[in-house]
């Protein structure tokens, strides 16, 4: 996925620097919360974490420079995560009102190292996550070089903003009062937090198939359409993190009863779900929900 050199950016909302607090930050899709599912599926994934200086990351809140135009956007991944920013702002915006949910943008947060969030203390071996507390996302961009490197991903721009894409899915969650109303204690391929995170990736299908048509400020278009093959490198990111993949990718046995975000399969199938019917059909928990 391209976008449009001569869009603009809004990075005010997109900053550096995380915040205190206590409460349970939510994974996601491409999102591996590598220490809380190596406890998980008994296999420890913290070093496919990228080494990082374990002080940084922690000062005060700044927004992201130079990231003003979709040519930035382009040619520099934190400037992608602001460009997500803005069309996954403007696409949430208009559609969650429609589902009859009263809509507030979230944080972001590019972090490295470990920092302070509304959730506690994070680290980049945690992944992208999304805080209730909160209400934010925070990304360590240097994970994308995980989920292609290490877990074998293609890749790709619109495979990044995926990410992104997911952990707002969770925003649009928390703001319905979904994460209030199931457990997320549970683990199985029917459990209440893999149906969290299957419609999570429905949600992110959803914008996906929306993503061409979101516009800056001024009306201009975000992104151009987007190829078979940019699509192709965002289910192929939903496939590499599915449960059985990383089971199986670690040496360990495939144990559906420790799932935590759904298999390759299922993650792949809502997220075009949510692709070829809009964000009314992503609806997990809805009783007999094929997953």
């Amino acid at each position: 996925m391209t976008f449009n050199d001569d869009a603009r950016l809004d990075s005010s909302k997109v900053r550096r620097g995380g915040r205190g607090g206590t409460g349970v930050a939510v994974g996601g899709g491409t999102l591996l919360v590598l220490f809380l599912v190596s406890q998980l599926l008994g296999v420890d994934l913290t070093g496919l974490a990228p080494a990082t200086d374990p002080g940084a990351g922690s000062g005060e809140d700044s927004t992201v420079e130079n990231c003003e135009t979709g040519a930035d956007a382009n040619a520099n991944v934190d400037c992608r995560m602001v460009g997500a920013y803005t069309s996954l702002d403007d696409y949430w915006a208009e559609a969650f009102p429609e589902l009859g949910g009263q809509y507030a943008s979230p944080g972001m947060y590019l972090e490295s190292g470990t920092w302070q969030t509304g959730c506690g203390t994070a680290s980049s071996a945690m992944g992208p996550f999304y805080c209730p507390p909160d209400q934010s996302i925070y990304v360590d961009t240097s994970f994308f070089e995980v989920l292609t490197g290490q877990l074998g991903a293609d890749g790709g721009p619109l495979a990044e903003m995926y990410v992104v894409a997911h952990e707002w899915g969770h925003h649009l969650q928390n703001l319905g009062g979904i994460m209030d109303r199931i457990d997320r204690q549970d683990t199985g391929p029917t459990s209440d937090g893999v149906r969290l995170e299957l419609q999570a990736d429905c949600f992110a299908g959803a914008w996906a198939q929306n993503a061409q048509s979101t516009q800056d400020a001024e009306g201009t278009t975000l992104l151009e359409p987007f190829t078979e093959e940019q699509l192709a490198s965002a289910m192929d990111a939903a496939a590499t993190v599915g449960d059985d993949h990383i089971q199986s990718s670690q040496g360990g046995s495939v144990n559906p009863e420790q799932w935590t975000h759904g298999s390759s399969e299922s993650r792949q199938k809502w997220f075009l779900q949510g692709y070829e019917n809009g964000p009314g059909a992503c609806d997990t928990f809805a009783a007999g929900a094929d997953l």
